[in-house]
């Protein structure tokens, strides 16, 4: 064979961080030592992988092409290696998360992974679903859980369990005690929203269809946490998924409101490279997914 695993560590480091030097740092080689084995590899075969940009390298064509293949191979070289140890599943999961996802549903889910798998770990990443979507693409996680929709040539995005958004305002909205609001109702209220890029925004706008563009939005915020806090506050109402709502309807410091006419329904997605190979961690993570679906809790 006329190239190494190192190699291969060494150009994926590289092609993610586009940098030789924090390449070299992840995998703690020094830089003249990454340098040389990316150097040596593509004398090897006489290509280039990279095209250099001062001290940016970013990949080129044929190394995008192959870097697919490469993520593959050394992920089944890890799990041969995993094999051969007696501990099938180990190592580090990247898992990706939306906001609501990630600060509701995330850390039961773990919690049951590591019950099950000592020798395992999951490192958890929360954004919107258009930075999970990209990190996914690009190998930085092995698997994303996104509120939105996506499209995207290298990712399948499949259904995993439903959710509802709700309209929701302090106890003391002048709106809080009417039984049923309609679509002049939506027009008078300060709407304090997700940002654009996120799955509970792509929601909102599309269930807001043919009014939208007459909504008056007074704020677009980027956490659940700080979307409520302004609700309580007197400064408008909002609209979240309603698993980040109950504790608040519970304590009474927020409110739902009832919004027949207009539809909040969607799903919870699993975002995967296509050309991921699938480690035994990962299909026990995938198996967690499928009983908090399920189940709506965790069995450990």
């Amino acid at each position: 064979m006329r190239y190494t695993l190192r190699q291969l560590e060494v150009f994926l480091a590289t092609a993610h961080h586009e940098n030789i030097s924090r390449a070299a740092s992840d995998l703690a080689m020094s830089q003249s030592a990454a340098s040389g084995s990316l150097r040596e590899l593509e004398q090897q075969f006489d290509v280039q992988l990279f095209d250099r940009l001062g001290k940016r390298l970013r990949l080129s064509e044929l190394g995008r092409q192959l870097r697919p293949a490469a993520e593959e191979l050394l992920a089944r070289a890890r799990a041969l290696e995993q094999s051969l140890s007696g501990d099938e599943v180990s190592g580090r999961l990247q898992v990706g998360a939306t906001l609501t996802i990630g600060n509701y549903l995330a850390v039961p889910m773990i919690a049951a992974f590591r019950a099950r798998h000592s020798a395992a770990d999951v490192a958890l990443s929360v954004a919107n679903t258009a930075t999970i979507a990209d990190r996914v693409a690009r190998y930085e996680l092995d698997i994303g859980l996104v509120e939105g929709e996506l499209s995207h040539p290298d990712l399948s995005c499949e259904p995993w369990q439903a959710d509802e958004l709700t309209v929701f305002a302090a106890p003391g909205h002048p709106l809080a005690r009417k039984r049923l609001l309609n679509d002049d109702d939506l027009l008078t209220l300060d709407w304090i929203v997700r940002e654009p890029g996120s799955g509970t925004r792509q929601t909102f706008d599309r269930a807001m269809y043919g009014i939208l563009s007459a909504l008056h939005v007074v704020l677009e915020l980027q956490h659940p946490e700080a979307i409520k806090r302004a609700v309580e506050a007197g400064l408008g109402v909002g609209c979240l998924s309603r698993i980040s709502l109950q504790e608040a309807f519970v304590r009474g410091s927020l409110v739902p409101l009832n919004v027949p006419a207009r539809d909040f329904k969607r799903q919870l997605y699993i975002v995967l490279h296509r050309q991921k190979f699938h480690t035994a961690a990962l299909r026990e993570w995938l198996l967690v997914c499928q009983e908090q679906a399920q189940t709506g809790k965790m069995v450990r």
